[in-house]
């Protein structure tokens, strides 16, 4: 009997169509609890258990409707249009309630070492480098700007992947990201994703924002 190789990608695409249809399923048998169905891969305690899905737990509601509403529009795809096929299943109420579920949960807890480049990437998320043309992270990631996601205690490599993406035009729904982005280093980035993800958010700053 012939063997059949199947590469570890092509499993990835089955396990994700699989995946999407049980979404679908189960937004179709909760519409009172949409939640469920993001719960798949998000976790319905909002930490997901691998860095491909971020953790929405006390997520900013306004940012979590925000990139639902821009997956379903395509405005945003850089995710191999998993996020787009199950967003068009949601309707404007179901983005609203998904989305005040999460960002009503606990933030997660920070995770892993603050890394080698610590020192740099604080100085960047606090007060940034403006000679280079790097406004600090917490210039817009911070508790006023409701539509601007909590950066913290999110996977390391979730927050690289999307600043790569940013730098590179994959992701392209936020502009000033993108130009900002373009002015990390590629150390910068990964020094940037490190230490963000090891490092806990404020307690004030949890959820219901």
């Amino acid at each position: 009997m012939p063997r059949v190789a199947v590469s570890a990608s092509a499993l990835f695409v089955v396990f994700t169509l699989v995946s999407a249809s049980s979404r679908a399923d189960s937004l179709s048998d909760a519409p009172d609890r949409p939640w469920e169905a993001c719960g798949e891969c998000h976790g319905l305690d909002g930490i997901s258990a691998t860095a491909h899905f971020p953790k929405l737990a006390g997520q900013k509601r306004a940012y979590i409707e925000k990139e639902v509403h821009d997956f379903r529009s395509g405005a945003r795809a850089n995710d191999n249009g998993q996020m787009g096929g199950i967003a068009s299943d949601f309707s404007d109420q179901a983005i609203e309630r998904a989305s005040a579920y999460f960002s009503a949960l606990p933030a997660p807890p920070p995770a892993g070492d603050p890394g080698k480049d610590a020192a740099r990437a604080k100085a960047i998320v606090e007060t940034g480098f403006p000679a280079a043309g790097i406004p600090a992270c917490h210039a817009c990631h911070n508790a006023a700007a409701d539509a601007v996601p909590w950066l913290e205690a999110q996977h390391a490599s979730y927050l690289a992947k999307e600043l790569h993406d940013f730098k590179t035009g994959i992701r392209t729904n936020n502009p000033t990201m993108a130009a900002v982005a373009r002015r990390l280093s590629d150390e910068d980035i990964d020094a940037l994703a490190t230490y963000l993800a090891a490092t806990p958010r404020l307690a004030t700053d949890r959820g219901q924002q």
